[in-house]
C-alpha cells in the first residue's frame, strides 16, 4: 500500500527488501530521500541510515517503526535519522514529512564542494574555482550539474547520454572527447572514469 502511493505521487520511487540492499541502490540511484523501516534483515535501518550518512550526509532520511523506547530514538538521533514516524503510518503524515523535508534540502544545500577548490551553485549552475567562474557550454553545465549533485556516486552512461544530449544514441568516443574538454577545465583528478559503467565527481 506505501509503495503504491508513494508511486501515485514521486515520479521515481525504488524499493529495497534489506539494508544491504537499500545501501547498494542508494550508490547505484541516489535518491533525494530514503524512507526506511528500522525493523529489516541482514542490515537494520538505523545501520543503513549510518552508512548512507557516512557518504551523503545530507540526504533526508525518514525512519518508521513500532517501537517508541527512548533508547531507540535516542540511536535515531545519533546516526543522522531527520524524521522518525511511530507505525501504524498515516500516509498524509508520511507525505507530509517527505515534502518538509524536501524543502529544506532545497534551501540548505545550495552548493556543492569537491575537487581542488571547485564550488557548484544549484541555483544560479554557476561553477567557480578558487572564487573565479569556470565558463562550460551548455552540454558541459548540463554534464557538471548532474554529476555535483550526485557527488561521490557514480552516474551511469546512459543517464548522462539521457541528461546531457537527450538522447542514447551517442558513441563513446564522443564522450571520452566530451569528458577530455571539461577535465581541461576543472582538473583532470576531478572527474573519476568508471570503466564500462560510467563516470563520478570526486568529494
Amino acid at each position: 500500500l506505501m509503495e503504491a502511493t508513494l508511486k501515485n505521487v514521486f515520479k521515481e520511487v525504488y524499493t529495497a527488501k534489506n539494508g544491504d540492499e537499500g545501501v547498494k541502490k542508494f550508490k547505484k540511484l541516489s535518491p533525494n530521500i530514503v524512507v526506511t523501516d528500522i525493523a529489516m534483515p541482514i542490515m537494520d535501518g538505523l545501520d543503513m541510515t549510518k552508512n548512507i550518512k557516512s557518504f551523503s550526509p545530507n540526504t533526508p532520511i525518514i525512519a518508521l517503526s513500532a517501537f517508541s523506547e527512548k533508547e531507540k530514538l535516542l540511536k535515531a538521533i545519533d546516526v543522522g535519522i531527520d524524521k522518525y514516524l511511530l507505525k501504524p503510518i498515516d500516509m498524509d503524515d508520511l507525505l507530509c514529512a517527505i515534502k518538509e523535508l524536501a524543502k529544506k534540502r532545497i534551501f540548505s544545500v545550495n552548493e556543492a564542494e569537491f575537487g581542488d577548490g571547485l564550488k557548484f551553485n544549484y541555483t544560479t549552475k554557476q561553477l567557480t574555482k578558487n572564487g573565479e567562474e569556470i565558463k562550460l557550454t551548455k552540454k558541459e553545465l548540463a554534464f557538471v550539474s548532474l554529476l555535483a549533485q550526485r557527488l561521490g556516486t557514480l552516474v551511469l552512461h546512459e543517464d548522462i547520454k539521457k541528461n546531457v544530449w537527450g538522447t542514447q544514441n551517442v558513441n563513446d568516443a564522443a564522450i571520452r572527447t566530451f569528458i577530455k574538454r571539461i577535465r581541461d577545465k576543472i582538473g583532470h583528478d576531478t572527474i573519476e572514469n568508471v570503466s564500462g559503467l560510467g563516470y563520478k565527481m570526486g568529494v
